[in-house]
């Protein structure tokens, strides 16, 4: 344990970040599983409105640090290719 004032402050700074963190990573997760579930049930209506709103997601936590802005990029990217091949 630290013994420090600014240690112990860092301490929890870095708890609340952390989940902060872990909460944001968790939605993206879900928003990702939607568009998927989608793409395979073969409904591009929903399958490009759950993409909006993963786009928009991944964009916000890659501005806030939460995923780095090539990460975010590679997960934009792979879901638009597969929503698009949609036929």
């Amino acid at each position: 344990m630290a013994n420090i004032k600014s240690a112990k402050k860092r301490i929890l700074v870095n708890q609340t970040k952390a989940m902060r963190n872990k909460a944001v990573k968790s939605k993206i997760k879900t928003m990702v599983k939607k568009v998927e579930a989608a793409i395979t049930a073969g409904d591009k209506a929903q399958a490009e409105v759950a993409l909006k709103a993963a786009i928009s997601e991944i964009s916000k936590a890659a501005s806030k640090g939460i995923f780095h802005k090539n990460t975010a990029s590679r997960k934009i990217s792979r879901l638009t290719v597969a929503v698009n091949k949609m036929a």
